[in-house]
């Protein structure tokens, strides 16, 4: 079974003007957030973070014309790696449903 796992994106800084254009994007907070059943429980994880764009003329998109989609294929092109982001999520859900280390009860604290 696997998580379902979702992506978004929280909040974007922006410069109020860079090489002529306004409210250009210098960074953005994002989340992937994983989120699966297993015997009726549900479990869920996420990882945090931020990634860092620097504009330097070009194409741009209008800050009122951005989507998910856009922001989601700049961070991935700027050093976040979608797949592995994905497995560290997936991974955290297996091992909180399957725990590698457990910490049972000291033997002689029995009460």
């Amino acid at each position: 079974m696997t998580a379902t796992i979702v992506w978004n994106v929280s909040q974007l800084n922006c410069l109020p003007r860079a090489e002529g254009q306004t409210d250009v994007v210098v960074t953005a907070h994002w989340q992937c957030n994983g989120t699966q059943v297993q015997d009726g429980k549900t479990y869920n994880s996420s990882v945090y973070s931020t990634t860092s764009f620097t504009y330097t003329g070009g194409a741009f998109v209008p800050y009122p014309d951005l989507t998910l989609e856009t922001v989601l294929g700049w961070i991935w092109a700027n050093g976040v790696d979608k797949a592995a982001t994905e497995a560290a999520v997936q991974t955290n859900i297996d091992n909180l449903i399957n725990p590698p280390v457990v910490t049972p009860p000291i033997p002689w604290n029995q009460s």
